[in-house]
């Protein structure tokens, strides 16, 4: 039976580079994709863009490319990443420079963008389209409106099949979303399109594509798994074989660390969603309840059972808008009394937030190894630790407000208790909130294009 074999090579700006690299010198897939993105990271790149035209890609990108590119093309390994972000024509751009640089053989580079609905949202909402909050449930953006740091939608696979159609030796995405990234090759090598005929086994692609899109965290990271997981310093990322009837079975690189087995795979399935039966994608819709997890061999799951329902007439979106700013501060006390330490210090700084007269929209205080991870869940020991931290982060509506938190907190070092040392960060950060919303899949002006590189 026809089968395609794709690894995962990134699950985020910043990811270990090594595993993907060995992937890629191993021979063992077809295709590679490379997710660098999330919620907020848009934002990010869009603030970059506007600071600099030629900016707003994940610049990994190009060192990746650069050592990535001379294995994969030897090897016959299609990339498809969405590491162009915020702007995916002038990661293209760059990469040709690697290309030219590298003096690797022609490439064909698919480019897919439009997935940036900023410049035209206000002709949507002119069409009586509502931008409701998906968390808040408020009706639509006026309150923010004037705040819009970014607006992009989760495209699909439509453009990323067209242009492997096209040839394309890699392709750079904006947001598409991330098992866009495999959803669109595994259609591609079976000619699958979008028609009822092939709703669940393009919703096994989007399951599948789940399992392996954050790398190592099926492979032994992130994991219950973690005392088992063999050599987790040489973690190798996920491989899914994926066959023509829908089944796929999950490996890691081969002679790589870490661990793959049915309850990684389960774990990953919970991993961020919040209907199992009802997984809701640009390309598909699966249903995490009805499939079969069988554990084939050492490090290989076999799925099954596969099954979904067709894509939905909405995209999701997500707005990014300013909303003001948090400034911390962090301090840590040494026993003796290092708790009565910091309970004093939180004390001093409560009094001293009032004095100034700071409008607070949230404040949290925390003491580090007593009860910063679960808050009010936390009992709190009366016992001599050997030290604890402080950590004050208060977000407030203005830049001035929040520098007086990081202030007054560089203020303990000379005023706190006795041994009282700083640590980081302290420092004053602007605030880009989510707004997640749906919009009409219609209203987006998805497009792509195909640069040949000689």
């Amino acid at each position: 039976m026809k089968k395609v074999v794709i690894g995962s090579g990134s699950a985020f700006w910043g990811d270990i580079f090594e595993p993907a690299l060995e992937m890629a010198q191993s021979g063992e897939v077809q295709y590679m994709g490379f997710d660098h993105l999330a919620e907020l990271t848009m934002a990010i790149l869009n603030r970059m863009k506007a600071k600099n035209p030629e900016a707003g890609y994940i610049p990994d990108i190009i060192a990746w490319t650069k050592r990535l590119l001379p294995v994969t093309q030897k090897n016959g390994i299609k990339m498809i990443t969405n590491g162009g972000g915020a702007n995916p024509v002038q990661a293209a751009l760059e990469v040709t420079k690697v290309i030219k640089e590298l003096n690797l053989a022609p490439m064909k580079l698919g480019v897919v963008s439009g997935d940036d609905i900023l410049p035209y949202i206000n002709d949507i909402r002119a069409q009586g389209w509502k931008f409701k909050n998906m968390d808040t449930g408020e009706e639509d953006i006026d309150s923010i409106a004037d705040r819009i740091a970014a607006a992009n939608a989760y495209i699909g696979a439509d453009h990323i099949i067209k242009e492997l159609k096209n040839g394309a030796d890699m392709i750079i995405c904006g947001r598409v979303s991330d098992n866009a990234l495999y959803v669109g090759p595994i259609m591609h090598e079976f000619g699958w399109d979008f028609s009822d005929q092939y709703i669940d086994r393009i919703a096994a692609a989007v399951t599948v594509g789940h399992i392996i899109e954050c790398s190592a965290c099926v492979s032994g990271g992130m994991s219950n798994m973690w005392k088992v997981s063999e050599r987790p310093w040489d973690i190798g990322f996920p491989i899914a074989e994926f066959y023509e009837n829908g089944d796929a079975v999950i490996t890691k690189t081969s002679g790589s660390g870490g661990i793959v087995n049915s309850w990684t795979v389960k774990e990953h399935l919970l991993y961020e969603i919040i209907d199992p039966a009802n997984y809701l994608m640009p390309d598909g819709i699966g249903d995490f309840t009805a499939l079969k997890l069988q554990d084939e061999a050492r490090n290989r799951v076999k799925v099954t059972e596969m099954k979904g329902k067709k894509r939905p007439d909405t995209l999701k979106v997500c707005i990014g808008f300013k909303d003001g700013f948090i400034g911390e501060g962090l301090i840590y006390f040494p026993s003796p009394d290092a708790l009565a330490k910091a309970q004093w210090a939180e004390k001093w700084l409560r009094e001293r937030f009032k004095k100034l007269g700071i409008n607070f929209r949230e404040l949290r205080i925390d003491y580090m190894g007593v009860n910063m991870l679960h808050g009010e869940a936390a009992e709190v020991e009366d016992r001599d630790y050997n030290e604890v931290g402080l950590r004050i982060a208060g977000r407030t509506h203005t830049y001035k407000e929040a520098e007086a938190v990081r202030r007054e907190a560089t203020h303990l070092w000379t005023m706190g208790p006795v041994g009282s040392s700083f640590g980081v960060p302290m420092n004053v950060r602007s605030v880009i909130a989510l707004w997640p919303s749906l919009v009409p899949r219609d209203a987006v002006k998805i497009e792509s294009q195909l640069m040949e590189v000689s």
